[in-house]
């Protein structure tokens, strides 16, 4: 069947295009419909309130009539020649009825300016939606769509409530929080105060201080036909990250591949804590919230946590109670931006996930049918606020709220005598509190022979790490990694919502890293890792008092908690991991006490998890019963 009888096919029954739909179509073929499809206006310079110009392909349904709606996707990346999910949604839109418009940020390929990350979006953002708005084949209002880099500079905007400005779908967009809630990782550079190394490869592509531009004053015609043969690309040379990515120090990381001084190297030397923060795109949760909003999440993504705590925020904020009352989120149960995955039969890393189909694009259009074309029986009211995927269980639910109705802490004690150590040490998760005198868990960690990260949630870092739920056992075998489970399950257990730690601690460091991991383990010894999270010993007391540690001092730590929902299985055990590292996910602690972006010499740190009596270590989890 011919493509363009495909798309008429369904037109005629008002389904639309779904990504496994179009994956048999060549992107030349695509291109080809989208032209027969569309009017295109390339090469369009639209102009910011500091005069730099941002490079702005539009859409236009051909043979449209009247003012229509937009949806506008902003990237930092080379789309102006379409492909994969841009141009699917690119189809979609005008098949639809909408304009769509493809904007670069500023400092990238046609855009002028300097390139910033998340590209201004309280004032780049600002001034787009107003020239749309402005513009006669518009009828006032926008949606912005994308996903992650194209979902992250929209949280900063929803907090400017532009009039234009009607809804938002942000797909995998943690990387544009700053502070949320409990959550403080400044757009994923941090967990727990511990650095990403996702950034680092990251920026080595996509910051190019470097970049070539076009000269000033060719109109836009010219502009148009530059961008058919020419994209402004750079071409860097490969690089071997699992071996760059130990290079010391952090800091020349990326001088040291004859990389110019940029972005990395502005940001490397900041805390948790730095209000430097404050002067980029990043959203902060005391901005307000404007806009209805559909969130796209994944269970295995680089930031699901800080995703669902902002989530819970627009909710609450009320800076716009129509805004606050209509957020929904769906949370399924891939890794970044994978929705395109969901189907009848969808596997995550190692785990079989079973029949995950959702209508992502048929959601999403009807959210914007509601809300730009005023069709309120495209996504009622009675629409669930939220649509969950749990694993184990596999299947998906819904409810009103976040952590769903009904799930109530569980405490696990972390419990041993003495001999953690490892898959094969006397480490046991159980409901008992400890008595007084229990002994101590303790392990050795080098920073030159770090845990391996297997798995688990990340993306965008270069290979170094790939995502998902992935078997542990290689690295509980480890003597460095402190291993707790629960006898086999003689029934199920949903734990869905917020998984909180809470650790007694020691070391004869001044610093040091303490990394928790939640583990689904199999009948047949199967340890899928869930999630994870680290703190490192300094922030303890917050971010903005770093304090060393005491050499035979106890102190309380309490990571970030992880964000889940898994069905552990009848016969499955519940499993706790504690280590001090877990690289190339999180930048190596060098157990100094210094500066750890700068220094080169490294300390073995002997480390203390301690359970005993009024010092218990345990984790809660969110059961539903």
């Amino acid at each position: 069947m011919r493509f363009v009888s495909f798309l008429l096919a369904l037109t005629a029954c008002a389904s639309p295009l779904a990504a496994q739909d179009l994956s048999v179509y060549s992107a030349e073929a695509l291109d080809a419909e989208l032209a027969r499809m569309a009017t295109a206006r390339e090469g369009v310079l639209v102009p910011m309130r500091d005069g730099v110009g941002l490079s702005t392909d539009i859409y236009t349904p051909r043979g449209a009539v009247g003012p229509l709606p937009t949806i506008l996707w902003k990237t930092p990346y080379n789309e102006h020649r379409m492909r994969g999910s841009t141009l699917r949604y690119a189809i979609e839109a005008v098949h639809h009825g909408y304009v769509f418009i493809l904007q670069n940020e500023r400092g990238r390929y046609f855009s002028q300016g300097r390139y910033e990350i998340l590209g201004r979006p309280q004032t780049d953002g600002y001034d787009a939606l107003t020239w749309i708005a402005k513009q006669g084949w518009s009828n006032g209002k926008v949606g912005t769509l994308g996903c992650s880099s194209s979902a992250e500079w929209q949280l900063a905007l929803a907090a400017q409530n532009h009039p234009a400005h009607a809804a938002m779908v942000p797909m995998s967009a943690g990387a544009g929080i700053g502070k949320v809630g409990r959550f403080q990782e400044q757009g994923n550079w941090y967990t727990g105060g511990v650095p990403r190394t996702l950034f680092i490869p990251w920026l080595y592509g996509v910051d190019n201080p470097l970049r070539a531009e076009l000269p000033a004053g060719i109109d836009e015609t010219m502009r148009a036909h530059v961008e058919q043969y020419n994209d402004l690309a750079g071409n860097k040379p490969k690089v071997d990250w699992t071996h760059q990515v130990r290079h010391l120090p952090i800091d020349t990381m990326l001088t040291d591949l004859g990389e110019p001084p940029a972005t990395f190297e502005r940001f490397v030397h900041r805390t948790p804590a730095d209000p430097a923060w404050r002067e980029g795109g990043l959203y902060h949760d005391d901005m307000g919230w404007g806009v209805p909003a559909l969130w796209f999440d994944a269970w295995y993504d680089v930031s699901i946590g800080p995703n669902l705590e902002l989530f819970n925020h627009a909710r609450t904020a009320n800076t716009d109670r129509e805004a606050s009352a209509h957020q929904y989120a769906v949370i399924a149960p891939v890794t970044h931006c994978g929705y395109a995955k969901l189907g009848p039969h969808t596997v995550v890393g190692e785990r079989d996930m079973g029949d995950t189909s959702f209508d992502v694009d048929g959601t999403i259009f009807a959210f914007f049918d509601r809300w730009l074309k005023d069709d309120r029986r495209a996504f009622p009211d009675s629409t669930p606020h939220v649509r969950y995927f749990t694993m184990g269980e596999n299947r998906w639910q819904a409810g009103a709220q976040w952590p769903p109705a009904g799930a109530a802490p569980m405490r696990l004690y972390l419990r041993s005598g003495g001999h953690a150590n490892s898959l094969y040490g006397d480490g046991r998760l159980d409901a008992a509190a400890p008595p007084t005198g229990e002994q101590v868990d303790r392990f050795r960690y080098d920073p030159l022979n770090p845990v391996q990260t297997l798995g688990g949630a990340d993306c965008c870092n270069g290979g170094l790490v790939v995502p998902g739920p992935v078997d542990q056992r290689p690295v509980e075998a480890r003597s460095d990694v402190l291993v707790y489970s629960t006898e086999p399950l003689d029934k199920p257990v949903e734990v869905s919502g917020f998984v909180n730690a809470v650790l007694k601690v020691s070391s004869k460091a001044k610093d040091t890293d303490f990394a928790v991991k939640l583990v689904d383990v199999a009948p047949d010894g199967t340890a899928w890792i869930i999630g994870d999270t680290i703190l490192r010993g300094r922030y303890r007391d917050g971010f903005d008092h770093p304090r060393m540690m005491e050499p035979g001092q106890i102190y309380t730590l309490k990571p970030t908690p992880i964000a889940t929902s898994i069905r552990f299985g009848t016969g499955h055990r519940i499993r706790v991991e504690i280590t001090s590292s877990d690289f190339p996910k999180f930048e190596r602690n060098l157990n100094t006490g210094g500066d750890n972006e700068r220094g080169t010499d490294t300390l073995v740190a002997d480390n203390a998890v301690h359970h005993a009596g009024g010092d218990a270590s345990y984790i809660e989890l969110p059961v539903v019963r």
